[in-house]
């Protein structure tokens, strides 16, 4: 399997091999306390799940998280990422045992969210000090492969860390006692990371000390500026614009999708009264996706290889279209797994594709402050659909016309993009490095 040659020729580099063990580490951990976070906001035995409270609980965790990312490239071009690796998981290993405590005491939701959400704010600055490190630790020849490779087993790290934690749901007694231990258990692998991570020469992963930045107050203040300058430029390429519109629409298919998901899991395939058991059935569909995500990631460099990065991405959403209407209309578990495994798929071979068409149809100028507004356009259109699920969803789940709604979205968007990339097809402005290390 290329991805598995890939991943072992790269694991030859001794200082990938500490950041790559650094990613896992603390993507386990993350799976752990999301799936923590989902017991608490969505699982809890005293909690009636409303597709209003899961529309609630996403936009005060995601919105204010997705205001944060911007700004992380800014701090992180001044302090040593190394050492924002090691601290940033000390520090986050502190504030989860601190949210366990909560908690155990029942604080209400909104000071448990605030305390969730804090955690997840410096999980930003941790994504993004292992993104920006892998050149420091890889060749140019192998950068391509890097990235594709290292966020996928970080998938597959948190799917892992998330099915974990699902299980000491099912073996503990209901309650915020089982919260409270998947917290502390994520707290200690954060330990783990953050241990990992100082094996690392401080000064590794940059940035250079002897770089000319502009003052701390000047580079915040660019930052909005920088975000309406990437908006411009993507408008003015016809081809990422495209691309980005795609990619939300579908990103917002799949959070209406996900409040569904979450709402059948804990209301319909189980009693209301079982909240381990819809946990358990919600954990397992996520991990289904997660196995999805996977495959994109194997299956997309062929197939674009074959049919070309705009076919494959409008081919994704014409099939989520069809599969998602048939597989999920019965409403039963069974075919939900298969619809989850297939999203998984369509999903994420659309955004390695659109991924690939914004790095080489942008500016190198531009790129960062592109990807800044991608970011953003990803993480509104989640909260947007739940929001609209709130409004459309009953609290079993089940709604025909919501989901063929859904359906309809995904096939309007993949026939929209594969005119459009027709009319305006990708015009490479800036190659990617060359894989040297394949065989």
């Amino acid at each position: 399997m290329p991805l598995i040659r890939d991943l072992r020729s790269l694991l030859k580099l001794r200082d990938f091999r500490r950041l790559f063990a650094t990613r896992l580490t603390s993507q386990l951990s993350d799976g752990a306390f999301q799936v923590a976070i989902a017991g608490q906001a969505f699982f809890a035995p005293e909690k009636q799940t409303s597709a209003g409270a899961i529309a609630t609980a996403f936009a005060v965790l995601l919105l204010p998280y997705s205001l944060v990312g911007p700004f992380t490239g800014v701090l992180l071009d001044r302090w040593r990422r190394r050492q924002v690796l090691v601290l940033c998981n000390v520090l986050r290993a502190v504030l989860v045992s601190v949210t366990a405590g909560l908690v155990l005491l029942g604080v209400p939701d909104p000071v448990f969210y605030a305390a969730a959400l804090v955690v997840l704010s410096v999980n930003r600055f941790v994504l993004a000090g292992l993104s920006a490190s892998l050149p420091r630790v890889v060749p140019a020849g192998q950068l391509v492969t890097a990235n594709s490779v290292s966020p996928t087993a970080g998938t597959v790290a948190a799917a892992l860390g998330g099915g974990a934690a699902v299980l000491v749901h099912a073996f503990l007694a209901a309650g915020s006692g089982a919260t409270a231990l998947v917290i502390v258990v994520s707290g200690l692998l954060y330990l783990s990371s953050a241990a990992v991570a100082a094996t690392m020469p401080a000064d590794l992963l940059g940035p250079d000390p002897d770089r000319v930045l502009p003052g701390l107050r000047e580079a915040l203040g660019s930052v909005a500026r920088g975000l309406r300058e990437g908006a411009v430029h993507v408008w003015q390429r016809r081809a990422p614009a495209h691309a980005l519109a795609a990619i939300t629409a579908m990103r917002f298919c799949y959070g209406v999708l996900t409040v569904m998901t979450v709402l059948l899991c804990r209301n319909t395939f189980n009693e209301p009264s079982d909240p381990d058991g819809g946990l358990a059935t919600f954990g397992i569909t996520v991990s289904v996706s997660a196995l999805g995500f996977f495959v994109a990631a194997v299956a997309t460099p062929a197939i674009t290889t074959r049919i070309g990065v705009p076919a494959w991405i409008g081919t994704c959403a014409l099939a989520a279209a069809v599969l998602q209407a048939a597989l999920g209309l019965p409403f039963a578990f069974a075919p939900l797994l298969v619809a989850a495994f297939l999203l998984g798929v369509t999903s994420q071979g659309a955004k390695i594709g659109v991924d690939t068409i914004v790095q080489t149809t942008v500016d190198d100028a531009y790129r960062g402050r592109v990807f800044s507004v991608y970011d953003v356009l990803f993480n509104v259109a989640f909260v947007a659909a739940a929001a609209v699920a709130a409004l459309g969803l009953p609290d079993d789940g089940r709604s025909p016309g919501v989901l063929l709604g859904v359906a309809a979205v995904f096939a309007l968007t993949g026939s929209l993009y594969t005119l459009a990339s027709r009319r305006h097809p990708p015009v490479i402005v800036a190659a990617l490095p060359t894989d040297s290390g394949r065989s």
